[in-house]
This record gives structure tokens, sequence and C-alpha cells, in this order.
């Protein structure tokens, strides 16, 4: 393709934009506020699916011992537990550390424990982590199976209730971000029939002067390419601004939410959504146009 051509289309572009000011307004507004609103279920959905991630990967096992074994046996079995495929992490817990996390937990109410005397009734155990969140349950199911174990628990209830709410986030997430995306080709592909419908009669004269397919397509592709790229831009802006100050109140407030950070997330959530509304806009375009192509 020439370089006068490419010049011309987007003066062509730039031309009809010019003259569909208000048009051109309402349509980048449009864009934007369907990629906003996009923008922002995409980071949500990032959010919640790092926060279910975060949290999978902070399962644990604890592994009860029996009463009466040795301190040898015991660091047996620990080193047993480190054999077991998957498990990264295997620490230690002996009765006294165990009482004094469970005095902490109790906080004012350590009172409840003043029967016990002097009597620890907790059993020694270990700590057991592993790399993978779905193999929790096999790790501990193995690890129950060992001589001088009593049992493993990990919270199966809430555990397998976490692993279901993240798969439920996961899809909907998917396809509510899939939904929205059509949503946004749907209205830009309107907003430029409008300008298509309006130019009806200058798109027949050049097909009977004998002007190519393309050469007529061109300088809309590229018009609504502008205004996905415009309306995409501005929303950008907005959701960067938003999602900093956002991020700023949470670690305030709190901090233990592990929160995606903005470097590099909001970079390429920008990227992504400057690239699918130019796409949106030159699909948008595309559809638009073949009603009006046949001549």
């Amino acid at each position: 393709m020439k370089i006068r051509t490419v010049e011309y289309f987007i003066r062509e572009a730039i031309s009809s934009l010019r003259r569909n000011g208000l048009m051109s307004i309402a349509s980048v507004s449009t864009v934007a506020l369907s990629l906003l609103i996009l923008g922002m279920f995409l980071v949500m959905v990032l959010n919640l699916n790092h926060i279910a991630s975060t949290l999978e990967t902070q399962v644990q096992i604890t592994v009860y011992m029996e009463d009466g074994l040795s301190e040898r046996e015991m660091r047996e079995i620990g080193t047993r537990i480190t054999k077991v495929g998957g498990v990264t992490q295997v620490m230690f817990i002996d009765k006294d550390q165990a009482m004094t996390k469970f005095k902490e937990r109790l906080g004012e109410q350590q009172g409840l424990l003043t029967a016990l005397g002097e009597t620890n009734p907790l059993p020694n155990s270990f700590e057991v982590k592993v790399d993978k969140p779905e193999l929790v349950k096999p790790v501990a199911q193995a690890v129950a199976q060992l001589k001088g174990v009593e049992n493993a628990k990990y919270g199966q209830e809430v555990i397998e209730q976490l692993f279901s709410l993240t798969k439920m986030i996961r899809i909907f997430g998917l396809v509510l971000i899939i939904f929205l995306a059509l949503a946004a080709l749907f209205i830009i592909s309107n907003t430029i029939r409008i300008t298509v419908f309006a130019r009806r009669k200058e798109i027949g004269i050049m097909k009977y002067v004998g002007a190519t397919d393309w050469f007529i397509r061109w300088p809309f592709m590229i018009e609504g390419m502008i205004l996905g790229f415009g309306g995409a831009l501005c929303s950008v802006l907005i959701l960067s601004q938003t999602y900093s100050a956002l991020t700023e109140k949470v670690y305030e407030s709190l901090a233990f939410l592990p929160l995606i950070p903005k470097s590099p997330f909001l970079t390429n959530i920008s990227i992504v959504l400057l690239v699918v509304g130019t796409a949106i806009g030159a699909l948008g375009s595309t559809i638009s146009l073949r009603r009006f192509m046949k001549v």
C-alpha cells in the first residue's frame, strides 16, 4: 500500500470524525464507558482470583502425633512426611508451643483453661504445607496412614468450599468478561453504522466509479479504530486512577488483604484495554460496512 494512499485514508477518517463531531464524542464516551465497565470487572475478577489463589496456597495440614512417642520416633515421622510427594515444608510443634498458640487464640478467655491446672492435653504435631492446593487432601490422607500419626486435619469442609468458590469465581468472571466485550462490540458497530448510513450514497457512488471494497473500507476502519482507541484511552486513565486510590485505601485499613500490586498489573490491563478497544473498533466498522458494500 502506497504512503499517499495511507495518508488519504487517515485524512478521510479524521475528516469524517470532524464532520460528525458530536457523534464522535458520543461514540468515544460510549466506548469509554463500556470498556471502563469491562476493565472494572476484569480487575475485580483478577483480584478475586488472586485472593482465592493466595488463600489456597496458605492452606496447611496439621498432623497430630500419638501419645507416648519418643523424640527419635517423631523425628522419623517428620522425615517420612517430607518424602511425601508435594510436601514443601514440615514444621514440628510441641505440646507447649501448641498450648501457647491456643492461649493466644483465646485472648481474654484464657481463664477457661484454669480447670486444667498444669495438665496439657494437646498433642505434639507437625504443620505441613504443600506446593499445590489440590494436593492437600491426598497428602493428608497419605500422612494419616503413617505409623505413629493419630490423624491429619486440614479443615476439609472449609477448604472444599473455598475450592468450589474459587472455581465459580473463575468461570463467572470469564463469562462476564466475554459478555461485556460483546456488548462493547455491539455498541461500537452500531455507532459506526450511523456514520456509514449517513454516507451510504457516497459509498454507492464510489462503488459505481470502480473503487474496490477495501479502498472504501479503510477510512471507516481507521475511524472505528480511532474511536475504539480513544474510548479505551479514557477508560484506562479513569481505571488507573481509581485502582491506585482504592489500593491505597485498602492497604491503610485492610493491609492483610492480598490485592494485586499496581505495577505491572495496571500496565498490562491498560495494554489489554487499548488493544481490545482498537480491535473492537476495527471489527465494528467491518460489521457495519458489510450491508452497505452490496451495491
